[in-house]
């Protein structure tokens, strides 16, 4: 069975690596380091980067040459000689140590430094490295006049007072855009005269690829970074350049390591996504450690006022009526719930057979009320056989709602319920017996 064709695989894109002026490796000391380690080391414009190794794009640690102060030979301790390995690079408040594998290695480190920081080929040369040495200078040249300085801002001249005001740490002299929009440059200073504050603006004009410094006696500059040096020569160090406290990232990033080529690649994760008002609720009502978690507690719904409605009973008595059984079925559904000692009704005097009795267990509907089951009577009244048995004088005393009745009348007649059909085919026989027995009650 042929397999499906996968999709085409996609070529991963290849880093892109940084040009520089010179590389190699070099094993650094810093003014807190307790020994040397070793990076890949490049040099471009007037900064020196670190990797890890020459496949990383992204660098590790980086030196600033704008404070260079000096470049020499160095030593090793407790030895007189020097093995041409080692040499230190002098800055303003820190001195840094660097190893490499040979005396040629070392030089060559030298002469590109010393050839970016002081713009000029070093004379003691070989004819194959000044060449070298000539292409880097034009190199550095070309950057410099098209880059700004680290003190160029693009603010405006009110700006720039404020700033310079605003934060008198960062320095007193500002690099700016022109304010006539022509492409020209001007610089800002601010100075304390005597607890007075003294700001003054200078005009820088762009003429070809030089820039010229506008005072009485006009001054002629390479590029922006020489502009800045002379403000800085000229007043013996007085006038700093401001830079702003911006040495912090702004965005997180890791080197990850490729598992499958081995290259390290600088990575940026994603921001995470913003979380929603009920979310971020949630997390705002976390339990805190050794607590447990607070469950919501339930509310149980508020029934409905017109659903499931039971009338109250009360425990009064109701009336009672002669024809209740013969009403209670029309008003099966309108019939309230009564109490089971009250649904027998009154019972009659007993007057021979007693009549049969209704069932008295109420049937309660869904609606809550009380519904009384329809009254059932047997179609023929049943004629007795044989002789009568002797009349008893002695009655039960029957007991009703209100208690046992008295007075009671001796000549009343059982009630039969009106409806009920009674049997017409009587013998004479049981005639006669019920007159006599009439007769005998009515003594």
């Amino acid at each position: 069975m042929a397999t499906a064709p996968g999709l085409p695989r996609v070529p991963k894109s290849k880093p892109t690596f940084p040009s520089h002026y010179h590389e190699g490796f070099l094993e650094k000391k810093g003014p807190k380091d307790r020994d040397y380690k070793k990076f890949w080391a490049g040099l471009q414009g007037l900064t020196i980067y670190f990797y890890n190794s020459n496949r990383d794009p992204q660098y590790v640690d980086k030196v600033d040459l704008s404070n260079f102060l000096a470049l020499t030979d160095d030593a090793p301790r407790g030895s007189t000689t020097d093995p041409g390995t080692q040499f230190c690079l002098s800055l303003a408040g820190q001195e840094i140590r660097f190893k490499v594998d040979s005396l040629e290695s070392r030089e060559m480190w030298k002469a590109f430094i010393m050839t970016v920081v002081e713009l000029k080929v070093p004379s003691n040369l070989l004819p194959g490295p000044k060449y070298t040495m000539t292409d880097v200078l034009t190199k550095e040249k070309d950057r410099r006049a098209q880059e700004k300085p680290s003190c160029f801002l693009d603010v405006s001249r009110v700006e720039a007072q404020l700033l310079l005001e605003k934060y008198p740490d960062c320095g007193n002299m500002l690099l700016r855009p022109g304010s006539d929009g022509s492409g020209s440059f001007s610089v800002t200073t601010r100075q304390m005269l005597n607890g007075v504050e003294q700001v003054r603006h200078y005009k820088v004009k762009r003429e070809g690829r030089s820039y010229i410094i506008d005072v009485e006696e006009p001054v002629s500059c390479s590029s922006l970074h020489d502009v800045v040096n002379y403000f800085i020569s000229n007043t013996k160090g007085a006038l700093v350049p401001f830079h702003p406290d911006e040495d912090y990232e702004k965005v997180l990033g890791f080197v990850e390591a490729n598992q499958e080529n081995g290259e390290s690649t600088w990575t940026v994760p994603k921001p995470p996504a913003s979380l929603g008002p009920g979310e971020a609720k949630q997390t705002q009502q976390l339990p805190g450690p050794g607590r447990s978690p607070r469950l919501p507690t339930s509310v149980p719904p508020v029934p409905d006022q017109d659903e499931n409605y039971i009338t109250p009973i009360s425990d009064e008595p109701t009336n009672q009526y002669e024809n209740e059984n013969e009403v209670a079925p029309f008003c099966r559904l309108k019939a309230p719930a009564l109490p089971p000692r009250l649904l027998a009704g009154p019972k009659p005097k007993r007057q021979g057979k007693p009549l049969p009795k209704v069932p008295a267990v109420p049937h309660k509907a869904k609606t809550g009320r009380a519904v009384l089951p329809e009254p059932s009577f047997p179609s023929r009244w049943p004629v007795p056989e044989g002789p009568l048995p002797p009349p008893s004088l002695s009655f039960p005393e029957s007991k009703g709602l209100a208690g046992p009745k008295k007075g009671g009348s001796s000549a009343s007649q059982p009630r039969v319920p009106s409806g009920m059909p009674i049997s017409t085919e009587m013998t004479e026989e049981l005639e006669r017996k019920l007159q006599q027995r009439r007769a005998i009650l009515e003594k």
